[in-house]
């Protein structure tokens, strides 16, 4: 059964806020995931960090409802396994690895749940009769990365307490995907090309976010491969292009130009994106004498566009051939309301007052 309810709108910007309570606590973070994130605590006394966790925790419970496990521990790896603990075991959701309770932890953990670890590392561990973290911490490092490389003895490093996985800073992305299944098949060009341009112009915005601008880009177009019974089609075309850039309206043209040459009539298609790739930052780009203009002027329209979003709401201003009703989006008559971006699915409280 295909589920249609997931509120991506919803969950990314909850999570931004989450981690903006966060920042306001431990300026030096890395986030991992939409609904994780790592902390640098070194500037904390050993004492405070309970203290501090649980200060966060509560803060994020108050800012935006949602109950959050901290876990705290030396290297990322104890972090994590701590995390584990705070959200099975604890009940106030703080939990803290030492050289106290490290062992007696890592000896009941399932070699599996270590982070970085999956079904095929783990059943290759098992086989050697490593089983528990602890056995792992134990193991002899030039067997262990005899047989499991460095990234094995990193992660036995981690256990022991040696951080070997440094606090990253956000990464500036070297390509940039934009793509999504239709709700349903569609078999016309101009069908295709609305959604294609819809998911081009979210790829430019990303594009600028990051102050980048693109050398390339690619268009995919394809069938539904699990409809065995219909006909299959898949196809992709790249194009480089002369000048780099990240104004949408240019992305697009040259997006619908690349679908007009691979699409074929007679399929049912299933889904359709882009990838901008080859990106460089925008203090980098080679001038060009005859076309800096057109790019110059096209990519202020863009800015601009994204300005109007951004105090007013999204897609409040957005480009034609986005298309208006979007009937090709994916099905999602179960997804939950847009609480905290969209006005008018803000809650209601009526409130009566009797006489």
């Amino acid at each position: 059964m295909k589920c249609d309810g997931y509120n991506y709108t919803l969950y990314g910007e909850m999570s931004q806020r989450v981690m903006k309570c966060v920042k306001s606590f431990v300026p030096e973070t890395e986030v991992y995931s939409i609904d994780e994130c790592f902390l640098d605590f070194s500037s904390f006394k050993h004492y405070d960090l309970i203290q501090k966790s649980l200060e966060i925790r509560q803060k994020i419970k108050q800012w935006t409802g949602i109950p959050v496990g901290i876990g705290i521990g030396p290297t990322k790896t104890l972090a994590k396994i701590a995390n584990f603990c705070a959200k099975k075991f604890v009940h106030n959701g703080v939990f803290l690895i030492d050289d106290f309770n490290k062992n007696e932890i890592l000896k009941v953990f399932p070699v599996e749940e270590i982070w970085g670890i999956g079904r095929q590392y783990a059943a290759k561990l098992k086989s050697f009769g490593i089983n528990t973290a602890l056995e792992l911490m134990e193991a002899n490092l030039a067997f262990i990365r005899q047989h499991f490389t460095v990234v094995g003895e990193r992660m036995v490093y981690e256990l022991r307490g040696v951080s070997c996985i440094p606090l990253n800073p956000p990464v500036v992305k070297k390509g940039i995907c934009s793509s999504k299944s239709f709700g349903y098949s569609l078999t016309e060009e101009k069908d295709i090309a609305e959604a294609l341009s819809d998911y081009v112009a979210r790829a430019a915005f990303k594009l600028r976010q990051q102050q980048s601008r693109a050398r390339g880009l690619e268009v995919f177009l394809m069938t539904n491969r699990f409809q065995v019974k219909k006909g299959q089609y898949a196809n992709s075309m790249k194009y480089h292009l002369t000048v780099p850039t990240c104004a949408t309206s240019e992305l697009i043209k040259i997006a619908k130009n690349c679908l007009a040459q691979i699409f074929k009539p007679g399929y049912e298609y299933h889904k359709t994106g882009i990838n901008l790739f080859d990106l460089v930052h925008e203090s980098q780009v080679q001038q060009h004498l005859f076309l800096d203009a057109v790019n110059h002027k096209s990519e202020r329209v863009s800015k601009l566009v994204d300005q109007i979003n951004q105090k007013f709401g999204k897609k409040e201003v957005f480009w034609a051939a986005q298309g208006i009703e979007k009937a090709w989006q994916m099905k999602r008559s179960r997804c939950t309301p847009h609480y905290t971006t969209n006005w008018k699915q803000l809650p209601v409280v009526n409130c009566e007052k009797n006489a």
